[in-house]
């Protein structure tokens, strides 16, 4: 599943580079993200200027997911969600959007989806 994985990656480099955030794949990393798009969502930046860097933060959610919880990438109909072991079907993508909203959190699916198993 190349996509997401990507995304993820660009996401990391995309923090690096423009914020000197180092992000490291670690469950513990989350809570950057989280409070990244929370700065974001303050500023008032619309969803439109956001949509890809949500996207990426969101592959990088979801590939904590896969390394940490014994995950997969799946796609259906053009859309990524992570499978864990236990069979559950996690969505990145719309916890990333949710966390903009002001609803959701990257760092607690994560913990979800880590508790699952």
């Amino acid at each position: 599943m190349a996509k997401p994985v990507r995304w993820a990656a660009d996401a990391v480099a995309m923090m690096r580079e423009g914020a000197r955030v180092r992000l490291d794949y670690s469950a513990e990393s989350l809570w950057r993200v989280d409070r990244m798009i929370e700065e974001i969502r303050q500023e008032g930046t619309p969803y439109a200027a956001v949509e890809t860097v949500l996207r990426g933060f969101g592959a990088y959610g979801g590939e904590v997911v896969v390394r940490w919880a014994g995950g997969e990438w799946v796609e259906a109909q053009g859309a990524h969600w992570v499978r864990t072991w236990d069979g559950r079907l996690w969505d990145p993508f719309e916890e990333a959007r949710r966390c903009f909203a002001g609803d959701g959190s990257l760092r607690l699916l994560c913990r979800d989806a880590m508790a699952s198993g």
